[in-house]
């Protein structure tokens, strides 16, 4: 933990902020007294060191955590092997901590684990990564009350499903003979001069066509077919789906119809409904049921992680959550289309501050997560943008123009039908990158530790470069079987998988900055 002095003002409460990543949470504080603290912890909500003495059930760490006596008694230790396991695989029995010496960092299980000197050892509480952080501020164990506190969370977490395509099993309901709206969009091509074009997946799982008809004026022109919605909905359950997104014509001005199939497909048994008339009351059906589909999409896993945080901290406590444009709002309105950008939006508005406190008028933002890689520009006003695209996606909602690439630390590098790729799939925080020793792939973060741009003693997990090396091994092998040429050495293949993920991220900073007719280099680069 980081403990500086910021001021002697008595507060009445703490004051927790939490920016939740795809691989890492960054955590501040400030006391009751006025002082700051900080952690930076796994998105997993693990706390991870390394075995330093073993005695049957006690363990004694390398790391402290300064946290007090008894802080992690009720938490669970395990353990894994590592580097020659497979991607998730090698879970080792779990065991309970009825003691904690935090002066000589030693844990008492309940039962022995199979752990030997210099094994990892993880300690978990189960719970979201912003509690366990929020846990670690202010020193409250587990079967305690949290003091006065109020907990704002931003998060990448909707961002990161998105990127990833790792989102909820979407049925998409829409008026008759537009159930091909989504498939066509707008027509445009990202590369217009490329000779094969590859469409992006779809987030909807099945879409489904209700008779029925509302008119530019509002009027209804055809009653809704409640029968064939009942029909559609009991269709759309065996095939999985668990959200659903509704847009119909004209529903802008009289959303009537769309109300009355929510009302359906919740007694059908749908519990995340999204309706295109309740986020954006524009009268273009194509933003709105793109809008509506992300949203679901996404809804059902923010919904979760919104939830969790609310129900372990209690009530009596304000959680506050940062939108897409920078505000603060309450967690219980927070819309899945409103986070895309909850994190960076922070990042920037930070990034702003320290510009003015530094005397910079103009800076491009740089901001490099572990999935994803978001920049933005500032001098002197926010840029706002009333439409945002994220990937393949756009959505209609006011936030900050920020580009985001998935490029990160957790980028896995491998090889695919077009040659070498660093994204847009991520190892996250579990089983994480190859150097974490949980047998995950081959990431960026790997590539920088071999490069030797990584300092594993100013890291605050242990880190294992022979794993890293043996997926790298690995790679080299899967390039020969693919074809591909043999690198010249182990180097100049790092260096190629790097400025492949520098190249991504330059894009971003383009878009950014080339794209609007700005030029680069009257800006300072703030990087975080």
């Amino acid at each position: 933990m980081t403990v500086t002095s910021s001021s002697t003002t008595t507060r009445e409460k703490w004051l927790i902020a939490v920016d939740t990543g795809g691989t890492f949470i960054d955590a501040w504080a400030i006391d009751p007294q006025g002082r700051e603290l900080r952690r930076k912890l796994l998105s997993s909500s693990r706390l991870r060191s390394t075995a330093t003495g073993v005695e049957g059930a006690v363990i004694a760490l390398a790391g402290n955590w300064d946290t007090a006596a008894g802080f992690f008694v009720g938490f669970t230790a395990g353990t894994r092997s590592g580097g020659s396991k497979g991607r998730g695989e090698g879970s080792a029995p779990c065991a309970k901590v009825i003691g904690w010496e935090a002066a000589t960092c030693t844990l008492t299980l309940d039962s022995a684990l199979e752990v030997a000197v210099g094994n990892t050892v993880e300690l978990s509480s189960s719970e979201e990564a912003p509690v366990l952080a929020a846990r670690l501020l202010t020193g409250t164990a587990l079967g305690t009350e949290f003091p006065p506190m109020e907990l704002r969370l931003s998060t990448t977490r909707a961002t990161n499903a998105l990127l990833e395509h790792k989102g909820a099993r979407v049925a998409f309901f829409t008026t008759e003979g537009f159930g091909d709206l989504l498939e066509i969009g707008d027509q445009r091509r990202p590369d217009l001069f490329a000779l094969e074009h590859h469409k992006p997946p779809s987030l909807c799982a099945a879409t489904f066509e209700i008779a029925g008809r509302i008119a530019s004026d509002g009027t209804v022109l055809e009653p809704m077919d409640e029968a064939g919605l009942v029909r559609a909905a009991e269709v759309a359950r065996g095939a999985g789906c668990d959200s659903v997104a509704v847009a119909f014509v004209n529903s802008f001005r009289n959303q009537e119809h769309e109300e009355r199939a929510a009302a359906i497909l919740s007694d059908a048994g749908f519990k995340t409904i999204t309706l295109s008339s309740s986020l954006s009351r524009r009268i273009k059906l194509l933003p709105r049921a793109q809008t509506s589909v992300v949203n679901a999409y996404l809804d059902p896993i923010l919904q979760q992680f919104v939830s969790n945080v609310a129900s372990r901290i209690g009530s009596g406590h304000d959680l506050l959550a940062m939108s897409s444009s920078g505000s603060l709002a309450p967690a219980s309105a927070f819309r899945a289309k409103d986070s895309l950008f909850s994190g960076p939006a922070g990042g920037v508005i930070g990034a702003a501050a320290i510009a003015r406190s530094a005397g910079l008028k103009r800076i491009i933002t740089f901001d490099m997560g572990g999935t994803s890689t978001d920049v933005a520009r500032w001098d002197g006003e926010f840029d706002y943008q009333t439409e945002q695209r994220i990937g393949d996606t756009t959505l209609v909602g006011t936030s900050m123009r920020i580009e985001t690439v998935a490029a990160g630390g957790g980028s896995i590098c491998s090889v695919k039908a077009t040659g070498l790729s660093v994204g847009p799939e991520s190892a996250g925080s579990l089983p994480g990158p190859a150097c974490y020793g949980y047998g995950g792939p081959l990431t960026l973060t790997d590539v920088n530790l071999m490069l030797n741009r990584l300092d594993p003693e100013k890291v605050s997990i242990p880190l294992d470069r022979h794993a890293a090396r043996a997926r790298l091994s690995e790679l080299i092998a899967e390039m020969s079987v693919a074809g591909l040429p043999a690198p010249e050495s182990e180097q100049a293949l790092l260096l190629g998988l790097l400025e492949i993920a520098i190249e991504h991220m330059t894009e971003a900073i383009r878009r950014i900055s080339v794209r609007y007719g700005y030029d680069p280099a009257d800006y300072a680069l703030v990087a975080f």
